[in-house]
């Protein structure tokens, strides 16, 4: 079911000049990478301890690797996407005070991931009270919108599988950085993303 089209860009803008700042001038033990910014981070005992949690929690999640087919799968997988959201939520309220750390910083990612999913999804929904439409047979969407679910998934699947990556970096696991998901894994994807305005090289301390 994939089209290969991306019908909706990322804005990691904010959090990416968030992250610039919160590295300036800083000297890390390893480096992570996020679309368009590398940054070198020394993440704490109790970051690893829940980046490695959260790996382990979310690497084999059906959402992250299924290929949808009809009305239900995509039902089922934002469904999906909303347990892991909030998932996301209690790890950050866990590093309440650990929220200029780099754990932080790609669960942030995540979410605002999942959050701008949700939001091109709300501009897809149907009125889930309207009739069956009579030239879309068993499917409540047409097949136009059905396609662009998809397609959503399939960018919101390797941001998700990139970020994970990086956060088992920060917990040290043997997984690979470039994304933990089979066949969504390379480079970041950057035609996907808005590209954030050029930045000034971080001040050195």
């Amino acid at each position: 079911m994939r089209s290969g089209d991306i019908p909706f860009k990322f804005d990691l803008t904010a959090l990416l000049a968030r992250a610039r700042r919160q590295v300036a001038g800083r000297v890390g033990e390893i480096t992570l990478n996020l679309p368009f910014v590398s940054i070198a981070v020394s993440p704490k005992d109790r970051e690893r301890t829940i980046a490695r949690e959260v790996v382990l929690r979310l690497r084999d999640r059906r959402v992250l690797s299924a290929w949808e087919c009809c009305d239900d799968c995509i039902d089922n997988a934002l469904a999906s996407l909303k347990d892991i959201r909030q998932l996301i939520v209690d790890k950050e309220v866990e590093l309440g005070d650990l929220q200029d750390g780099p754990l932080f910083l790609l669960l942030d990612a995540m979410a605002t991931g999942i959050r701008q999913f949700m939001t091109f999804e709300e501009l897809l929904r149907r009125d889930s009270g309207a009739p069956p439409h009579p030239r879309f047979g068993e499917f409540h969407r047409p097949p136009d919108i059905r396609q662009a679910y998809f397609d959503g998934l399939e960018v919101l699947r390797g941001h998700l599988s990139r970020c994970l990556g990086q956060i088992a970096l920060i917990a040290g696991m043997p997984a690979p950085a470039d994304g933990i998901i089979e066949n969504y894994q390379g480079p970041w994807q950057l035609e996907a993303y808005r590209e954030p305005p050029k930045l000034a090289a971080p001040p050195r301390e």
